[in-house]
């Protein structure tokens, strides 16, 4: 048995397109996607609000379509989902995209659009391990995502929930109706469902995965931005995960996720089953990462973890629900933002090359 493929390449700004042209073909891009297909670009909004770490980056976005076209994957949509706390015009707007879009062609869809897509059921050939239980009506998804190619671009960070997040967390948004925070205390387990269910209705999966400015702590919103200069590649998505855990500090095999994919077959997540192609010698490297502590981690335990969550109905339905999301926007957008992590963002904006370069995209932004 051959080992699962990862690419992985040092990058500066003034080489980064051509870099995620190169890791998209070293991980095996043009041969995993299907060219008779159209391509889903599904890039990862954690937040509306340009935190560095927390989205994916405008280079991350315009590399890949690079990347695609020069391999003759032209037929491209960009799918967005929201949350109950981002709003994707919003997070498409203040992080760069737009102009990305238009420059190169790109549609631009959204999952809770009627006139984009329609929500249908879908019944899964592999077994599922929770999402039948909670989806008792059935289980839904966007019927535009049948049939076409999807390339994950979620950003190297930590999450409270899951201690890392990537590629197959980055399927969450996109697959899942809003009430997808239904899922949260089995959230594990809810991601092995999603990617058993992309294998059956995609024809090819990809994730380019962005470390340039990687995020520490409690994310994937409230976090430390750390200058990493890093591109992840892989048609593999749970062994992309487990290269990018170890490289923040993690064992892969001990986030459950990771493991449970494994174990099921849909990928390869033993850190020596998995071959480094690229700049090897930064696969050896351990940053040190840690989630953390944090109100929101311990009031999100309280919610879906902790014995407290037998009054999760309660919480998860109207009125309790929207005091739940009021509270989510008072802490993360009119604290934390305006008082804290707006002047990192600024910070980052100033000190950093990836700031800089960020700013490069904001004058295009502008002149659209």
């Amino acid at each position: 048995m051959s080992k699962a493929r990862v690419a992985l390449l040092s990058t500066t700004p003034e080489t980064v397109l051509d870099d995620i042209v190169r890791v998209f073909e070293l991980g095996g891009g043009p041969s995993t996607l299907d060219k008779a297909a159209p391509t889903i670009l599904k890039d990862n909004i954690s937040w509306h609000y340009p935190f560095p770490s927390a989205n994916t980056t405008p280079w991350q976005l315009e590399g890949t379509i690079l990347a695609l076209k020069k391999h003759g994957f032209s037929r491209l949509a960009c799918v967005q989902n929201e949350t109950e706390v981002t709003n994707a015009r919003k997070g498409e707007d203040l992080n760069h995209y737009k102009p990305v879009f238009e420059k190169h062609g790109v549609d631009v869809l959204y999952n809770f659009r009627k006139a984009d897509m329609k929500w249908v059921v879908y019944e899964p050939k592999a077994g599922m391990l929770v999402l039948p239980k909670i989806y008792r009506r059935g289980i839904k998804i966007p019927d535009y995502f049948v049939g076409k190619n999807v390339i994950h671009l979620p950003t190297v960070k930590c999450h409270i929930y899951t201690t890392t997040t990537g590629a197959m967390k980055n399927a969450f948004g996109g697959l899942l109706t809003h009430k997808r925070h239904c899922t949260h205390t089995y959230i594990h387990e809810t991601l092995v469902d999603l990617l058993a269910i992309q294998k059956e209705i995609h024809p090819g999966i990809f994730c380019i995965m962005d470390g340039t400015t990687a995020g520490n702590g409690p994310g994937p919103r409230v976090m430390k931005p750390v200058m990493k200069n890093i591109l992840l590649a892989s048609a593999d998505q749970v062994a992309i995960d487990a290269v990018a855990a170890r490289l923040m500090g993690f064992n892969p095999m001990d986030i459950k996720y990771i493991r449970l994919a494994h174990e099921a077959g849909l990928g390869v997540g033993r850190p020596e089953e998995i071959e480094i192609v690229g700049d090897t010698a930064r696969s050896a490297e351990n940053w040190g990462f840690e989630v953390g502590r944090s109100f929101h981690r311990l009031a999100g335990w309280l919610t879906w973890f902790g014995p407290t969550r037998i009054f999760q109905k309660l919480l998860t339905r109207p009125p309790l629900l929207l005091l739940l999301i009021l509270y989510s926007y008072i802490y993360h957008d009119l604290i934390h933002w305006p008082f804290k992590e707006s002047r990192i963002y600024k910070r980052w904006l100033r000190e950093s090359p990836w700031g800089r370069l960020f700013q490069e995209y904001g004058h295009l932004s502008e002149a659209h």
